[in-house]
């Protein structure tokens, strides 16, 4: 069983870092899988209002999602 505190340190860390799910996970040593459970599930029930703040978070990166996928297809063709 996980901690609430450590579910509280992975979620300051995100707030912090303004990561993706993805980078947080690959720093933090966890799939992004369970991050994600730790941040949409286990995190509702332990802080609300942190909760919150990080679901907010995660819509501002799906909204940009179109854009870094972008820059990754253009950066993996480029003949630079």
């Amino acid at each position: 069983m996980i901690l609430a505190s450590t579910i509280i340190k992975e979620a300051n860390y995100l707030l912090s870092t303004n990561k993706t799910i993805r980078e947080a996970a690959l720093d933090l040593g966890l799939s992004k899988s369970e991050l994600h459970r730790h941040m949409s599930g286990a995190l509702r029930k332990i802080d609300f209002e942190l909760y919150l703040r990080v679901k907010k978070m995660f819509l501002e990166h799906n909204k940009n999602r179109h854009i870094r996928g972008g820059e990754a297809t253009r950066k993996k063709y480029s003949l630079g």
